[in-house]
């Protein structure tokens, strides 16, 4: 046995992908991941301007013909790249998320259930919670990037000037912006000393809402994908499963905890544009819960919920299988 550095499973998988030219099945599920979320993009970002309740676009939310009339405005105000606005943030998130919560769950898979009869639903829950807690700590600031330039729309004023920000304008605009103060108050948000102080703060807005709502998506995720495949492709069947089989698994998954974590997500994308609605300080949790409330009622918590069937479900079914074809490829 070699006595070199035995890498873990995830980010061998992840090596794989990126060093060797992978098998037909494996180079076709991980161009199509790309693929799909190109062409999800358009409505991805009608879908957080409607959770960050943008106000150019809220008359539209609530229906799927509002999002093609918000599609609609976009086109005619910004044109096609405007429909495609932070899909750059995205497609640089793509891997790095992918990779690291893939291979923490490996790890902590094996840790908490070293054999097949220590695997139970709560332990398949934790390992995916903590999972997803660690990738979404390491890309968190390219998810606010890219929120932040979906989010940003042209002013009416200004028709003529195409804002259309580019990735690393974002991140420019994102680290120096600044709020002014009030002359009729000489009181100092402490927060806005702490982005004063350490900029790097700002792209974690939100980070708090992110973080609990990451546990019941990414649990129930792997919860839905462990159960779902031990119920129906069993460690002692003589079957394998097929990638067929894990992307229907995979998208039955990402249906259950899209719908279960939800309203955690609009919370998330209204204190993510907190830099641009409330630049001096990070928006509270029970403000902008009232401030939902209030204007949209309990529906306000699920605007936009169909969209994200539609970018949710083919991403999980396609990322999980692409996971499972990269091991059986590696003999993991």
């Amino acid at each position: 046995m070699s006595s070199g550095l035995v890498l873990p499973v995830g980010l061998r998988v992840a090596l794989y992908v990126l060093t060797v030219a992978p098998g037909p099945d494996l180079s076709f599920l991980f161009l199509f991941s790309w693929q799909a979320k190109t062409v999800v993009a358009p409505l991805d970002r009608v879908k957080i301007l409607f959770q960050a309740s943008n106000p150019d676009f809220q008359q539209y939310a609530g229906s799927w013909s509002g999002a093609y009339r918000a599609g609609t405005k976009i086109f005619h105000d910004s044109g096609v790249r405007g429909l495609f606005q932070g899909h750059s943030a995205t497609l640089l998130r793509v891997f790095p998320y992918a990779a690291i919560k893939f291979m923490a769950y490996d790890q902590i898979h094996n840790l908490l259930m070293p054999t097949r009869r220590d695997e139970t639903n709560f332990r398949r829950f934790s390992a995916g919670a903590i999972s997803g807690l660690i990738s979404v700590f390491f890309t968190y600031p390219l998810e606010v990037t890219r929120v932040r330039m979906a989010f940003q729309t042209d002013p009416p004023s200004q028709p003529v000037q195409r804002i259309r920000p580019s990735f690393v304008q974002a991140v420019h605009h994102m680290y120096y912006e600044t709020a002014s103060i009030p002359k009729t108050t000489a009181v100092i948000s402490p927060t806005r000393t702490l982005f004063t102080r350490f900029p790097i703060l700002k792209f974690y807005r939100g980070f708090t809402a992110t973080i609990v709502g990451m546990i019941p998506y990414a649990g129930m995720t792997f919860l839905c994908w462990g159960y779902l495949r031990a119920r129906f492709v069993p460690h002692t069947s003589a079957k394998k499963a097929t990638p067929v089989a894990d992307l229907a698994v995979g998208a039955v998954s990402g249906a259950v905890a899209q719908t279960v974590s939800y309203p955690l997500e609009i919370i998330r994308r209204r204190m993510q544009v907190g830099g641009v609605t409330r630049p001096d300080r990070w928006l509270r949790w029970g403000e902008t819960m009232s401030s939902i409330w209030r204007t949209s009622g309990w529906r306000g918590f699920y605007v936009g919920l169909s969209i994200g069937y539609l970018k949710i479900v083919p991403m999980t079914a396609v990322s999980f299988a692409v996971w499972q074809e990269g091991k059986r490829l590696l003999a993991v």
